[in-house]
């Protein structure tokens, strides 16, 4: 996920006062508990640039299907397959695949498969208030990372008050750059064999594969 989404963050731990707001941790353990209680989802999404005031750039588009550790990704040109063992990264326009192992610690905690969890270590956050998008009333939190030389600033999840399903996020980086995420079309439960996480030379005629094991 780290070659897609291209954030990274350090270490070094400072203590903040959002640290304690209940009310943020109730609403994002009641998000959390509502995703992991799902055997499999899917869904779309759109993601792209916002200016301070609220303005969105050019919008892209990419759909997510996970099933537990394992997940196919698309998005920037690229499907990425995950079948808990390796990671399969394919480029469309250059009709390749590069093969690596799996290791679950270079997952991107901001992609729609780690964004329900990324509250649980190295973030402080804070519930910012109620706002109203589509007719729909989210709750609004913000996480801010803990660790010095973090390239990010800050992290805005609207939470759904009705259902606690995630609606989107916004991360901000330290030089003021916003990158929004939007879901839709979510589907919980889906059926998902496991086929469906492993890359299929024979679907991709001329395929060259670099294997990188």
């Amino acid at each position: 996920m780290t070659r897609v989404l291209s954030i990274v963050f350090l270490s070094l731990f400072t203590i903040s006062s959002w640290a304690q707001d209940a009310k943020a941790r109730v609403i994002l353990d009641k998000m959390s508990a509502k995703y992991k209680a799902m055997s499999s989802f899917s869904a779309n999404f759109a993601y792209g640039s916002m200016s301070p005031s609220g303005k969105k750039g050019r919008m892209s588009t990419g759909s997510i299907l996970t099933k537990g550790v394992k997940f196919k990704l698309n998005m920037a040109g690229q499907e990425i397959y995950n079948n808990g063992k390796e990671l399969y990264t394919y480029v469309k326009e250059t009709n390749e695949v590069n093969i690596t192992e799996y290791d679950s610690s270079e997952d991107s905690p901001f992609s729609p498969s780690n964004i329900y969890t990324i509250y649980k270590k190295g973030y402080d956050y804070k519930f910012i208030k109620e706002e109203t998008v589509g007719g729909k009333v989210l709750e609004i939190i913000e996480l801010k990372p803990q660790k010095k030389g973090d390239n990010v600033s800050k992290i805005q999840i609207g939470v759904n008050k009705s259902d606690k399903s995630i609606a989107n996020w916004k991360i901000t980086d330290t030089g003021g750059k916003i990158t929004v995420f939007e879901l839709s079309a979510f589907k919980p439960n889906v059926a998902a064999n496991d086929a469906t996480f492993n890359f299929n030379t024979a679907k991709y005629p001329g395929v060259e594969v670099i294997d990188l094991r």
